[in-house]
């Protein structure tokens, strides 16, 4: 029962780090263009010698 006191708190912060990581990406347009990326691993590069 005293293991709960401490990790009751614990679970609840870490969860609460989360969703404000996940609202600051939000924010900051992490989550703009997600084909773009997608898309710009198939153009090749044609600077590169390989």
């Amino acid at each position: 029962m005293t293991g709960l006191v401490l990790l009751i708190p614990i679970a609840l912060l870490m969860g609460a780090a989360g969703l404000v990581a996940f609202l600051w990406s939000m924010r900051s347009g992490q989550y703009e263009d997600m084909d773009g990326a997608a898309a710009r691993i198939l153009i090749e590069d044609e600077e590169s010698g390989v």
